[in-house]
């Protein structure tokens, strides 16, 4: 059985500002393109029997720059739909709503076509990814790239918590994390890993 390592992509302007950001498709900073760049030493040699990446640029560039091969897209791996509270930071949805806590309250409804999330939500779909890529992981390696909540998420419902226990698990830009099994359980066996 492989090991399960999850790619949060580099760095972008609105993961530096705090602003929460799902589907605006944002490019890497310089900062974040580097961060991508020094990925490839902690994959090199290794062999994937699965590359996934969210459709959004940032994590496929996140991907190339890495110097992952063969990485097909999954439209599950977008970030949290953050609906009306996209672009916006904690800080300024506190102004109006100081007890506001992502993984428990959820958002607000957005534009056309962005509705928004609930930790559930969200799960069901980390769910839909941990059944893809179970097969996969009887041949050896599987890799996600994609974004901080989402990966968090999913990191949850692999461990059999549920989705709102994401939270406990803080994760960077630019970095690996790989989830394996010890005596056949799921265990976070590395964590914002950096060359």
């Amino acid at each position: 059985m492989g090991d399960l390592l999850l790619v949060r992509h580099g760095e972008t302007e609105w993961s530096v500002s705090g602003q929460h950001t799902s589907w605006t498709d944002l490019p890497l900073t310089q900062h974040g393109e580097e961060q991508a760049k020094s990925l490839a030493p902690l994959l090199t040699g290794r062999t994937f029997a699965l590359a996934l990446s969210s459709p959004l640029g940032r994590a496929m560039r996140t991907a190339e720059l890495a110097g992952l091969s063969g990485v097909v897209t999954d439209p599950d791996l977008h970030e949290w739909d953050y609906g009306a509270y996209e672009g916006v930071t904690t800080v300024e949805i506190h102004r109006t709503r100081p007890d506001w806590y992502l993984w428990t309250d959820g958002v607000p409804p957005g534009a056309e076509g962005h509705p928004g999330e609930s930790p559930a939500e969200v799960g069901r779909r980390a769910d839909h990814v941990l059944s893809r890529v179970d097969g996969a992981l009887a041949d050896g390696d599987v890799i996600l790239v994609a974004h901080s909540h989402f990966l968090r998420v999913l990191t949850a419902r692999r461990l059999g918590l549920s989705p709102a226990e994401g939270r406990l698990f803080q994760l960077a830009t630019g970095t690996v994390s790989r989830l394996s099994l010890e005596h056949g359980r799921p265990v976070i066996a590395e964590w914002n890993t950096r060359p």
